[in-house]
């Protein structure tokens, strides 16, 4: 059976340019939508459900090839009750913001969760980025954090904005499997964690403490939150101030320093290795998927 003609033949449909906007930050706070491209993202964002209960997927652009492909996605689509439209290569090409688009591309509701919310679940690891403007770090700590096992993560308000495209792909998903709080001025985040009873600390290569001292301590095992800075030039030290303590990550060999999202997974696996060495649920996260199951 030979694939269907695709039922958007121009960039130029109104539908086209409505998705095409969301690559742009005021387009995409205005309509409360955001761009999801690759199958990863949008098999996440599928299955996904807002606070409300209704579906966070709500359009669906693909090519013939790629529906073919992924027919999965797409009758989860449709059964999730987003619109689905066949659509040819150029207008993929259009609205997806990659040079290479794999012949999908989704737009979600908004999903970012209340900070009060996340505070209320009573986190026992949390990622805090402060100040952190490269989209792709942005996206590649939110994975690391999912990876680890966190239970939520936190942008500030001078942080990137967490639907940007770019972070979204780095995320591979993972943006769509924990809580994330936006635009969280860092002062508020670390007074509302610390007195959620989170010890937070400042990850910064100019640390008084040593991660590895502080494991071989026993101070590791508790709830925390790790606060993440500028990938050029860290932590302000104003922030480095809120914290409880200045962790550095050791750097044992010759090089320079770690960058952002490798320093992140370092510091993330430690208190995760740590907090289950106490023994019992490490997580919120944990506790919720051990009752469900």
């Amino acid at each position: 059976m030979p694939p269907a003609t695709p039922d958007l033949i121009s960039p130029r449909s109104a539908r086209v340019l409505a998705a095409r906007r969301l690559a742009k930050r005021n387009f995409r706070g205005k309509e409360r939508l955001f761009l999801a491209e690759g199958p990863q993202a949008v098999r996440e964002a599928v299955t996904h459900r807002a606070a409300d209960g209704g579906a966070t997927l709500v359009e669906l652009f693909t090519t013939a090839e790629a529906a073919e492909r992924h027919a999965d996605i797409v009758e989860k689509a449709r059964d999730a009750g987003a619109r689905v439209h066949l659509a040819s290569d150029a207008v993929i090409a259009d609205i997806a913001t990659t040079v290479t688009p794999q012949g999908i591309v989704g737009i979600c509701r908004f999903l970012d969760t209340p900070f009060e919310e996340i505070l209320a679940a009573g986190p026992r690891l949390v990622a805090v980025l402060a100040h952190v403007r490269d989209p792709g770090n942005a996206g590649t700590v939110l994975r690391c954090a999912d990876a680890a096992g966190a239970d939520a993560v936190v942008l500030t308000d001078a942080s990137v904005d967490l639907y940007n495209p770019k972070a979204v792909r780095a995320s591979v998903g993972s943006l769509f499997h924990l809580p994330v709080a936006v635009g969280v001025p860092v002062e508020r985040a670390v007074e509302g964690l610390r007195a959620a009873g989170v010890r937070v600390l400042a990850a910064d290569g100019g640390g008084d403490r040593d991660l590895d001292d502080e494991l071989d301590k026993g101070t590791m095992g508790g709830p925390t939150a790790w606060v993440f800075g500028n990938e050029a030039w860290g932590l302000p030290a104003h922030v480095r101030d809120l914290a409880d303590a200045v962790v550095r990550v050791p750097i044992h060999g010759r090089a320079e320093s770690l960058n952002l999202a490798t320093a992140a997974a370092v510091c993330l696996y430690a208190s995760a290795r740590a907090q289950r060495a106490r023994g019992g649920s490490r997580s919120a996260a944990e506790g919720r998927k051990s009752r469900e199951s």
